[in-house]
């Protein structure tokens, strides 16, 4: 199938297979009523995809609706995609359609599915299966004719293992799946997309476009790009503003490159690092804190038990007669001290402040939250890109946590 028209048609820039497959597979499937799901970093350009599925189905003439679901607050998004009655809640001063009943006999476009609510995928799941939906406050089932594309970042398997994802959704949305290639896996596009983005910023600043030495080239096709498209057409405009020069050297390139930290590999040579693409940094830290909790619950009942002269294995000692095991002062670094009740060292001040092991998961995240709210001056847009998770979930968080 030749592509070539689509691309010209939605502006897509690039040649690599990944991306030309997943162009093709949107194309053919079109024409059929069958529920896409498209899968894709976020940055990579999955929102194109549903444009033209729709515009190459029956249902090009009706509406096209596109949804970001993780920016809709929880406790409103079914009132948004299924409507609501008057009086239905506060605030319902009048009854409202929502997004399926508006897209009804069009194309509905769900992005970040994944982060829909356990009980609107309830909802999702019944519209998709019989096309009715209840408003909000209502009683009544309507009937819609709507046309489902759904496109998340999210690995929707380990959603589903971790309960926060319905098995039964996610098989009926992903009927056909599509998968959109991140940019690193599109090496032979970077060089395009630069220039395509260089030539869009120059017409819009009024100043000649940016090029590229063959060193800065080189780093670009080697940096890992954690953003894809979208880091990359922030990067040019950037450099557009900027820079005066218009010629890009590697020097003023790494300026705007982050830190290798940040991009998990090298900007250019060495070995790679390790790529955290299944497992986020913050689900790292969590299962190290559960493990070391683990261990440290352990050692105390083994070390309980010992003191009570009792074998291992055997019942702890009754809570009126445990030990206290304390952090030793700083003078005797990598000892363990284990102090029977009533029990005080003389090389110690008498008062001394105990310090109590601290490992809530809720206490460190609430920490994490507010640490990156300081940071990012309140905004929560960007705390939440800090922390790895949605706009939504953090506001849910704050809510949950009552953070000021």
């Amino acid at each position: 199938m030749n592509v070539q028209p689509i691309k010209q048609r939605f502006s897509i820039i690039g040649t690599s297979p990944g991306l030309d497959r997943a162009i093709e597979i949107a194309a053919q499937v079109a024409p059929t009523d069958l529920s896409v799901l498209i899968q894709g970093e976020s940055g990579s350009g999955k929102e194109v995809l549903p444009q033209i599925v729709h515009a190459y189905s029956a249902r090009k003439h009706g509406p096209y609706i596109a949804v970001n679901c993780g920016a809709i607050p929880e406790g409103t998004i079914d009132s948004e995609l299924f409507g609501h009655e008057k009086g239905s809640f506060t605030g319902a001063h009048e009854a409202r359609k929502g997004y399926f009943e508006v897209a009804n006999g069009g194309t509905i476009f769900l992005d970040e599915v994944g982060e829909l609510p356990l009980t609107t995928q309830v909802r999702l799941l019944r519209v998709l299966e019989t096309g009715e939906f209840i408003r909000v406050g209502s009683s009544k089932a309507q009937k819609t004719n709507v046309r489902v594309v759904a496109a998340t970042n999210v690995n929707m398997l380990q959603a589903i293992q971790r309960g926060t994802f319905r098995e039964d959704l996610y098989y009926r949305l992903n009927t056909v799946p599509i998968h959109v290639p991140p940019l690193r896996e599109r090496k032979e596009d970077i060089h395009l997309l630069f220039g395509y983005f260089a030539q869009e910023a120059a017409t819009r600043y009024k100043a000649p476009p940016l090029t590229l030495t063959d060193e800065a080239l080189g780093l670009l096709k080697g940096y890992r790009w954690p953003g894809n498209v979208r880091q990359l057409r922030n990067i040019v405009e950037q450099m557009s503003v900027i820079e005066q020069t218009r010629e890009i050297d590697g020097n003023t390139l790494r300026q705007y490159l982050p830190e290798e930290t940040s991009a998990l590999v090298p900007v250019s040579g060495g070995a790679p690092a390790l790529g955290l693409d299944s497992i986020s940094e913050r689900e790292l830290i969590y299962k190290f804190l559960f493990d070391m909790k683990n261990d440290l619950s352990a050692l105390k009942e083994q070390v309980r038990t010992l003191l009570a002269g009792q074998p291992l294995g055997a019942q702890p000692v009754p809570p009126a007669y445990r030990e206290e095991i304390f952090i030793p002062p700083a003078t005797t670094p990598g000892t363990v001290s284990i102090r029977m009740p009533g029990e005080v060292d003389a090389s110690e001040d008498i008062d001394h402040t105990e310090v109590e092991e601290s490992l809530s998961l809720e206490e460190k995240e609430k920490e994490m939250i507010r640490k990156a709210l300081a940071k990012h001056r309140n905004k929560r847009k960007n705390a939440a890109q800090e922390l790895g998770i949605s706009e939504r979930t953090l506001y849910r968080k704050i809510k949950e946590y009552g953070i000021p």
